[in-house]
């Protein structure tokens, strides 16, 4: 079993969604089996945190903003599903069902004039749960056979919003009475977010679907864990200010995680110690460049 993650800027538009499925599809094509986590779409948490910080404050425009927001949402829907095909019916009575609550968790917020760490927390988990969600249904329209997976239904944590601290014991029991019921699916996962015992949405930390997919891969003993972002792997430095930087080859994940500490964005930092733990290999793999090794 592989684990694969991808990042906003593969999921940034249907093209790049629809790049990704044929990814997929060539891994089952090669025997491969494997669980997706996505996240949210490209700069939507931004957006999200932006729109909780505007009704905040009383602003208006979180409602012009709201509605670009959902428009980019049912646009996805529209370009990647044909509407004669019930994952097209499903997709858009999910997607119109969490913006309804997203509105209505906004309008509180800005009758209140506050929003609370746990709040922002749910206001920024619909990235994720909307992405995931349609990509899973144009991955089950394109053949492949998907089960959707909300994270936090595995992944238990503590009440430390914005941040929490994972129950491993309990979300390792989870995960794995999860994928023992969908053998025989591909596993479409929510990355970014858990709940704590009581069902309250938490997050974990920005950077958190790398560490959802690691904890996913820890629990299953998976063979590796793969990082598909928009770099060809680890390189020496950011190359957009150093020309010469080239990637390395391998690195030790004592390595990783120093480089991570000092600002390489590459990896999450704590991504790195559930697949040490485990010693399970942590692969980065550009999704615009997927030949290279």
């Amino acid at each position: 079993m592989l684990v694969l993650k991808f990042g906003g800027t593969s999921v940034g538009t249907p093209a790049t969604i629809q790049s990704l499925i044929r990814i997929l599809h060539d891994y089952r094509t090669q025997g491969k089996s494997f669980t997706v986590v996505f996240s949210a779409f490209s700069k939507v948490t931004d957006t999200l945190i932006e729109l909780a910080r505007q009704a905040e404050q009383g602003d208006a425009g979180w409602h012009h903003a709201f509605e670009r927001l959902q428009t980019r949402h049912l646009e996805a829907i529209e370009t990647l599903l044909k509407p004669d095909m019930p994952e097209y019916t499903a997709a858009r009575h999910h997607i119109s069902e969490n913006f309804e609550s997203l509105r209505n968790i906004l309008h509180g917020i800005s009758l209140l004039h506050e929003v609370s760490a746990r709040s922002l927390d749910f206001v920024v988990s619909f990235g994720e749960r909307n992405a995931a969600f349609i990509i899973a249904q144009a991955m089950s329209a394109s053949g492949l056979a998907t089960v959707f997976l909300d994270a936090r239904t595995v992944i238990r944590t503590d009440a430390h919003f914005g941040s929490a601290k994972v129950d491993f014991e309990e979300s390792n029991r989870r995960i794995q009475g999860f994928y023992k019921e969908h053998q025989n699916e591909i596993v479409v996962a929510t990355g970014f977010i858990g709940s704590t015992a009581e069902g309250l949405t938490t997050t974990l930390g920005r950077g958190g679907s790398d560490y959802t997919a690691a904890i996913i891969g820890a629990a299953l003993q998976a063979e590796a864990v793969e990082i598909w972002t928009d770099v060809d792997g680890v390189l020496t430095a950011d190359p957009r200010k150093v020309k010469q930087a080239f990637t390395l080859p391998s690195m030790t994940y004592r390595e990783a995680m120093e480089m991570s500490h000092f600002g390489a964005k590459v990896i999450y930092p704590p991504t790195i110690q559930p697949a040490y733990a485990k010693n399970i290999p942590l692969v980065i793999k550009n999704t615009f460049n997927p030949a290279f090794q």
